[in-house]
């Protein structure tokens, strides 16, 4: 539907510019979508490949937790002197303005932090374990965020590019229809009104002479 404006060179020159701006803003969401998308589908790839690790590695820490538990009774004290995680940090980075969080866990050796006169290597091997499992739970927690802010991020360009495409642009299309058809008129019937009055001259001059 044209909006109602009112027909002169002016309103369509107007119009055109608002439409050709409407044109590029829908193909750079359209790009911007695009981009976010292909990103996101990486990440969820990369998502998929961290939790079938972390699969993998929870399997293989519980299986080794339990026979140290096995060998050398529960081993809540020795859990007890494990420290807390204090080498956690967070960042971001921006993809097409949308910014995604980066979990940086520092890399540090792993140190065991009880002693050996009542342990064995089974206590080691889950410890060993278990800190590969943590160091993956921290990259997947940041994948799977990014996932979340992306697909957020598509659904409000798919929605500003259906209403561009869908709304505005063909309203503005419209508007220029209209404008240029109602200036076409005016110019026909211009021209009658002055093929009438040259008609009418020529005839009252003939009847001078």
């Amino acid at each position: 539907m044209a909006e109602q404006v009112f027909p002169t060179k002016g309103n369509l020159i107007n119009t055109k510019k608002s439409l050709e701006l409407a044109r590029l803003g829908f193909e750079l969401l359209d790009r911007k979508r695009n981009i976010i998308v292909r990103e996101m589908m990486l990440l969820i790839d990369r998502a998929a490949e961290i939790q079938s690790s972390i699969d993998g590695c929870y399997a293989e820490a519980y299986l080794a937790l339990q026979r140290a538990n096995v060998a050398h009774g529960v081993c809540e004290d020795i859990a007890q002197s494990v420290p807390v995680e204090n080498g956690l940090s967070l960042s971001s980075r921006s993809v097409m303005g949308v910014e995604i969080p980066l979990v940086s866990l520092e890399a540090q050796p792993v140190e065991l932090s009880y002693g050996f006169m009542d342990t064995s290597a089974l206590v080691d091997e889950a410890y060993i374990k278990f800190d590969r499992v943590k160091k993956l739970t921290a990259e997947l927690a940041e994948v799977e965020n990014s996932v979340y802010r992306l697909a957020t991020a598509v659904n409000k360009t798919q929605k500003r590019a259906n209403a561009l495409k869908n709304i505005i642009l063909p309203r503005l299309t419209s508007t220029v229809k209209y404008i240029t058809d109602s200036l076409e008129e005016k110019e026909r019937e211009d021209f009658s009104r002055l093929k009438v009055i040259k008609t009418q001259k020529n005839a009252s001059r003939k009847e001078n002479t």
